[in-house]
C-alpha cells in the first residue's frame, strides 16, 4: 500500500495526526503496517473496527468459523444477515465498507503452527482474540519462533486480561510463562460459562490501541505485565509476569 497520504487521507486521520505521538510521520507508519488477528469474535471484531479505522495498510483475518445466532450480542461486526457466513468473509465485507483503504486478507482455516509459520513473515504484529487454549500456545510458540511482537486478551464471564509479549526483547516472558501448556482446563470458554458481551469490547479495544502504540515504535505500558479486568465491580489491576526458565515453549535449550 502506498504509504502518501492524499487530501482525502489526510482529512480522514485528521484528529490522529494531530497528535503529538503519531503526526504525519506515524500515520504513514499506520499505513504500512501489517497486523496479522487470530479470532474475529468478540476481541477480534472490536479489535479490527479500530484498527482498520486508524488506517492500519493490512489487515490479516484468520477464524475457521461461521458466524452464529449467538455470536450477535458481542461480535459486534456481525449481522443477522451474516448467519452462517464464514466470519473472515463477513467481517472483511463490513471492515472493507468503513475504510476500502485498507486491504484485508481472509484465512477460513485453523491458526496451526505450519500456517502460522508460513504467514508470520510477512506481519509486524498479531493480535490473539481466539477463545481456546490449543490456539493461544500456538499463536504463542509461532511469535516467539519469529520474533513478533504479540498482544493477547482474553475473557470469561465477568472478568478478563490482557497482555503484551513483546518478543524483540530479549528475556520477555511468553505466555507459556504464565499458562504452561497442558496445566489448563479448556472447557473454561465463554461457550461454556458465558461472558458479558462490552467486556470483550472494551478488552479488544485495548488490544487495538496496544497494537497501534507498538507500531509507532512507543513502549507498551503492559509488556511483560498482566493486565487483569473485574467487570463486576469495574477494577483493574497490574501483575508482573516473569520469564520461566522451564518454558516449554521459550526457555533456550
Amino acid at each position: 500500500m502506498n504509504p502518501e497520504l492524499d487530501d482525502a487521507g489526510l482529512l480522514r486521520y485528521a484528529r490522529q495526526i494531530l497528535l503529538s505521538e503519531i503526526d504525519l510521520t506515524g500515520q504513514q507508519r499506520l499505513a504500512q503496517a501489517r497486523v496479522l488477528l487470530i479470532g474475529m469474535g468478540g476481541l477480534g471484531c472490536p479489535a479490527g473496527l479500530y484498527l482498520a479505522g486508524a488506517g492500519i495498510g493490512t489487515l490479516g483475518l484468520c477464524d475457521p468459523d461461521i458466524v452464529s445466532l449467538s455470536n450477535l450480542p458481542r461480535q459486534v461486526l456481525y449481522t443477522e444477515a451474516d448467519i452462517d457466513r464464514p466470519k473472515v468473509e463477513a467481517a472483511a465485507q463490513h471492515l472493507r465498507a468503513r475504510n476500502s483503504g485498507v486491504e484485508f486478507l481472509r484465512y477460513h482455516q485453523a491458526a496451526t503452527l505450519e500456517f502460522l509459520a508460513s504467514v508470520l513473515p510477512s506481519y509486524d504484529l498479531v493480535l490473539d482474540c481466539s477463545d481456546n487454549f490449543a490456539t493461544r500456545h500456538a499463536v504463542n510458540r509461532a511469535c516467539y519462533q519469529a520474533g513478533k511482537p504479540l498482544v493477547s486478551a482474553a475473557a470469561i464471564r465477568w472478568s478478563g486480561q490482557l497482555a503484551v509479549f513483546d518478543f524483540r526483547s530479549a528475556g520477555a516472558p511468553c505466555y507459556a510463562c504464565l499458562y504452561p501448556e497442558g496445566a489448563e482446563d479448556d472447557e473454561d470458554r465463554c461457550a461454556t460459562l458465558g461472558v458479558i458481551g462490552a467486556l470483550t469490547g472494551t478488552l479488544g479495544t485495548l488490544q487495538a490501541l496496544e497494537a497501534m502504540r507498538l507500531l509507532l515504535g512507543q513502549p507498551s505500558p503492559i509488556a511483560g505485565k498482566l493486565l487483569l479486568l473485574d467487570a463486576g465491580d469495574l477494577s483493574f489491576r497490574t501483575i508482573s509476569l516473569q520469564k520461566d526458565p522451564q518454558c516449554r515453549s521459550c526457555a533456550k535449550a
